[in-house]
């Protein structure tokens, strides 16, 4: 079986890595990769989704596995259907829970999916009166695809009125920022959701852990995600069998009755509060870099998996997790999540059965490994204790990985804690 992997970040170079296990599996093919994947299958220097249509019309291949969330709202999946190729990930109807945060919100309403109380804008005035009879703080979204970074807890007023003149007025997230969402701030304990989905049936993973913020103690701005632990210690069985039951299967069964058949990774952002499991917000897609630390610890072959969600079969799957805790250490350029310099070269620690490195923002620059993005490497491991899958991660990194590398120190130390 030949698989097409979109994307060019750590989550596709940890996708690509196992699907490389597969028995199944002849040959990997990653449009545009990085150069982590390249070590995986063959990079093909395309990006557009025009470009990845006219190259599946040229080569055969068995699968495609769409990462990136703008791929799903710009409609991939759709055209890569038209032309009779099986695709991991969902239409471009399916992804809008994702793609618009103020449909998700409404759906969610709809169906009767907990999740905290909101209202939707258009102008910034009407935003602003609202705030004013508000109490902080407030969660404000941009409506639209911001690379993980368009969500500000504002608390104060002052700071909620600023970002609301940022993401509307200023644009700092261009045309996402023309409506936003309001939410009440939700308390409790934070969890990444993930299900392999097929249209109508669902298979949970073990509930994972992201650090967005920039820096240790979740100070700084939002990042696309700064590192994360799988499974979280204290999730029971109880707790995920709730959130199937209660967010994700009314969820398919939501949008199945849309004629929205949702087929991919369905990814609720969970906060656990004292009334119960409560979604902060959608994605339709593997997380990145949830996604690394789950391929260290997928015992089925993910061919299987993926290629039993696009054919609507899941249900003759079953998925086996091995036991033990992954983490994985996202290793950021300097000044990310602003402005950062590429270009930089690359010292990557050796790979070992229990570390394994994926590549995020790399490339080769005459013949050397460089830095090509604003989260670079991704220092993954495992271990029969999260403490030691930490301890051994965070032992491997050193300071002259990269010039101006920066990280967060505390990854997973809440959760040992808890």
């Amino acid at each position: 079986m030949k698989v097409l992997i979109v994307g060019s970040g750590g989550r596709e170079h940890a996708l690509a890595w196992k699907l490389k296990q597969s028995k199944k599996v002849t040959q990997i093919f990653i449009a545009p990769g990085n150069a982590g994947t390249a070590s995986c299958g063959q990079n093909i220097e395309i990006r557009t989704s025009s470009e990845i249509i006219d190259w599946l019309k040229q080569n055969k291949v068995d699968l495609v596995v769409i990462g990136p969330d703008n791929y799903l709202a710009e409609g991939l999946a759709d055209s890569i259907q038209k032309i009779g190729v099986p695709v991991f990930g969902p239409t471009k109807a399916a992804s809008e829970i994702e793609w618009s945060k103020s449909y998700a919100k409404q759906f969610m309403k709809d169906v009767g999916i907990p999740s905290a109380t909101y209202r939707v804008f258009e102008n910034e005035e009407d935003a602003l009166l609202y705030v004013k009879t508000q109490s902080c703080p407030l969660v404000i979204k941009a409506d639209g695809l911001a690379s993980g970074k368009g969500v500000v807890i504002a608390k104060t007023l002052e700071e909620a009125a600023s970002t609301i003149h940022n993401i509307m007025n200023k644009k700092i997230y261009g045309v996402s920022g023309n409506k936003i969402v309001i939410e009440e701030y939700l308390e409790g304990f934070e969890i990444s959701v993930h299900a392999f989905c097929d249209g109508e049936n669902a298979i949970l993973f073990p509930a994972s852990k992201d650090h967005k913020r920039i820096f240790d103690g979740d100070t700084g701005p939002m990042t696309g995600g700064m590192g994360t632990i799988a499974p979280v210690p204290g999730i029971s069985d109880e707790d995920m069998m709730l959130i199937r039951d209660r967010i994700v299967l009314p969820t398919l069964a939501g949008l199945k009755k849309r004629n929205r058949p949702f087929r991919g990774v369905l990814f609720p952002g969970i906060m656990l509060t004292k009334d119960g499991p409560k979604v902060i917000e959608f994605n339709a897609r593997f997380g990145d870099p949830e996604t690394q630390s789950y391929m260290r610890i997928l015992k089925s072959d993910l061919f299987d998996v993926l290629y039993a969600c696009a054919k609507g079969s899941l249900k003759n799957v079953d998925v086996k997790w091995n036991s033990g805790f992954a983490c994985c250490i996202v290793l950021a350029s300097a000044d990310y999540p602003g402005s950062y310099k590429k270009g930089l070269p690359i010292k990557i620690p050796a790979d070992s059965k229990e570390i394994v490195v994926f590549h995020a923002g790399t490339t080769i620059h005459e013949n050397q490994l460089v830095t090509n993005g604003g989260r670079v490497l991704g220092i993954t491991t495992v271990d029969e204790t999260l403490k030691q899958a930490l301890g051994l991660a965070y032992s491997s990194i050193s300071y002259d990985i990269f010039p101006g590398v920066q990280y967060r120190k505390d990854i997973g130390i809440v959760s040992i804690e808890k």
